[in-house]
């Protein structure tokens, strides 16, 4: 199966390589039925959008690539009712394949006794093929969610135990779930700028920022 339109684009900004600055903006279909997105590039625009919306509608909204994409007044317009979430940092790392490693970043399982875990059920309404790991002490519920995303491309999530906050353990726990995830392959991570905790760990651990996006599920198809 041939890899999504919006993966392409994210791989090759993760390698430094971006769409061209034009203030443009460009649709692509969405990668899931029933999730869409707004994502931004530096002066370009993706909309991850189904044909329901004619692309003179779009221009009329004022999407464009230098912000506009983003405008409350279009994502409320795209939604239609249904759910929008934050607006996000895009950031893109890279899978070690050292799931046995046991130096930094120390080593997951997987645990289902997480799955009730709040970032584990969002990861289900949006994601597919959801894998939930964590810390081999089972008083520590730290997760770590690696599933299927954005664009169809390997995406992780976290949230630290509350009482293990600070000296670096949210990039510890980062770099262990790039562990989990086989050499070389890329992975995308979402967090919103405001979470700066999160951000820094992201940061840490050796992710980067390549634009934002928005997902949301329209309120009628």
């Amino acid at each position: 199966m041939s890899e999504h339109p919006l993966a392409t684009l994210i791989r090759a900004a993760a390698a430094g390589e971006f769409p061209a600055a034009d203030a443009g903006w460009r649709r692509v279909p969405p990668w899931r039925d029933g999730v869409e997105a707004v994502v931004a590039f530096t002066g370009h625009a993706v909309l991850a959008i189904s044909d329901r919306v004619a692309d003179d509608e779009l221009t009329k909204l004022g999407v464009d690539g230098l912000g506009g994409a983003h405008h409350p007044a279009v994502i409320a317009a795209l939604a239609d009712g249904g759910w929008i979430d934050s607006l996000d940092s895009l950031l893109v790392g890279v899978g070690t394949g050292a799931w046995e490693a046991r130096g930094t970043g120390g080593h997951l399982i997987t645990r289902p006794d997480l799955a009730g875990h709040p970032r584990v059920g969002f990861a289900q309404r949006v994601r597919d093929d959801v894998r939930v790991l964590g810390r081999t002490d089972a008083t520590d519920t730290s997760v770590v969610v690696l599933a299927r995303g954005i664009g169809g491309l390997t995406e992780l999530s976290f949230e630290l135990d509350q009482s293990r906050r600070g000296a670096g353990g949210g990039t510890a726990l980062v770099r262990a779930g790039l562990a989990a995830v086989p050499a070389g392959e890329l992975v995308v991570a979402a967090c919103a700028p405001g979470n700066a905790a999160s951000m820094r760990a992201l940061l840490r651990a050796g992710c980067s920022p390549v634009g934002s996006i928005q997902l949301f599920t329209p309120g009628r198809p």
